[in-house]
C-alpha cells in the first residue's frame, strides 16, 4: 500500500513563515504600502485568504484547505518569482484607512499629501468648509482627488491626467466612493482640459518627479509601474516646472498649491532657488511635500 506525504504546509503560520523566507531570499523591495517581509507576506496571505487584514493572530494556527494552500503559494510564487507589486495581484491599495482599486495601469498610490488633507491643510487653508474648488493635476487613481473631496465637503474636485488608462483606474474609484457628482476627471495636459477662467483654492500633485539617474535603478517592483506616472526627466523636474510655471493663473489669490517630490529636494530647491517654497512635516520628514501660496508663485 502506498501512502503519500502530507503536504508540507498545514497551517496559516506555515505558510507566513515560507512566505517571509521566500520573500528575504528574494530581497524584494517594499514601499508600495507595506515595509517589511513580514507585514506583506501577511497582508498577500490574509487577502487571498478572505479574512480581515488587520486580524492575524486568531487564525495563525487554523488548518487550511489544500485549495487554500495552493492558492496562497501561487500568490506568493508571482510576488517573489516576478517581483510584482502585491497591490497588483490583490487589486487594491490602502491609503490612510481607505481602500481604492489599483491595477497595471496606475501607480500604486502613496502619497504625504493624504496625511496632509488630514489636517485640512491647517493653518495654510483657514476653513476647510469655505473651500469651493480643488484642482488635482496627474491624479491616476484617483485617491487624492477622493481624500480631498472628504476633506473639504462643499468643493468641487477637478481631477486631470494625461493616460486615459489612468483614468479609467480613477473612474472605478470615484463611482465606488459615490463622488461622481463632485470629482469631474479630466483627459489632457495638466492645465489645459479645465474650464477657461477657472480659479482654484488648492491645487494638489503628485507629479512624476524621479531623475532620469535614479530612474536607472529603481528596483523591479517599480518598473512594472507605468514610466510616464514616475519619470521626470534629467533632474526630476520637467512637469513640476510646468506645474508652477501655470499655478498661479489657476489659483484664488489666496490659494496654495501642494506639491509631492518624494526624495528629490536638492533638484527642486537647484530647479527654483527664488522661490519662497515651505516644506510641509510628514511622517517620513520635512523634505517630502512643499506648499506656494499663489502670491509667492511667478
Amino acid at each position: 500500500m502506498t501512502t503519500h506525504a502530507p503536504h508540507p504546509f498545514q497551517t496559516l503560520r506555515d505558510l507566513l513563515r515560507y512566505a517571509v523566507s521566500r520573500f528575504t531570499e528574494a530581497e524584494l523591495a517594499f514601499g508600495h504600502g507595506t515595509a517589511t517581509a513580514y507585514d506583506e507576506a501577511a497582508y498577500l496571505l490574509l487577502h487571498t485568504l478572505h479574512l480581515p487584514i488587520d486580524t492575524l493572530d486568531p487564525f495563525l494556527d487554523a488548518r487550511l484547505l489544500p485549495d487554500e494552500i495552493e492558492r496562497v503559494l501561487s500568490v506568493v510564487n508571482r510576488r517573489a518569482g516576478e517581483r510584482v507589486p502585491a497591490s497588483y495581484i490583490t487589486n487594491e491599495a490602502w491609503m490612510h484607512g481607505r481602500r481604492f482599486y489599483v491595477d497595471e495601469r496606475v501607480i500604486v498610490p502613496r502619497s504625504f499629501i493624504g496625511e496632509l488633507l488630514e489636517d485640512a491643510l491647517q493653518p495654510w487653508v483657514d476653513h476647510a468648509d469655505d473651500v469651493s474648488d480643488v484642482l488635482e493635476l496627474c491624479t491616476g487613481s484617483g485617491c487624492l482627488a477622493i481624500l480631498a473631496a472628504e476633506t473639504f465637503p462643499a468643493a468641487q474636485i477637478d481631477a486631470v491626467d494625461i493616460s486615459p488608462d489612468a483614468l479609467a483606474v480613477a473612474k472605478i474609484n470615484v463611482a465606488d466612493y459615490s463622488l461622481d457628482d463632485r470629482i469631474a476627471l479630466h483627459l489632457g495636459d495638466l492645465y489645459a482640459p479645465l474650464p477657461t477662467g477657472k480659479r482654484y483654492d488648492v491645487i494638489l500633485t503628485n507629479p512624476p518627479y524621479v531623475n532620469e539617474g535614479s530612474m536607472q535603478v529603481l528596483p523591479a517592483e517599480y518598473r512594472h509601474e507605468p514610466r510616464i506616472a514616475l519619470a521626470g526627466g534629467n533632474d526630476g523636474m520637467d512637469v513640476v516646472r510646468r506645474i508652477i510655471a501655470g499655478a498661479r493663473e489657476h489659483l484664488t489669490d489666496h490659494g496654495v498649491l501642494v506639491v509631492e517630490i518624494g526624495n528629490e529636494r536638492h533638484f527642486v530647491e537647484a530647479a527654483f532657488p527664488d522661490l519662497p517654497i515651505t516644506w510641509l512635516a510628514t511622517s517620513a520628514g520635512d523634505d517630502m511635500v512643499f506648499l506656494v501660496q499663489a502670491a509667492d508663485l511667478p
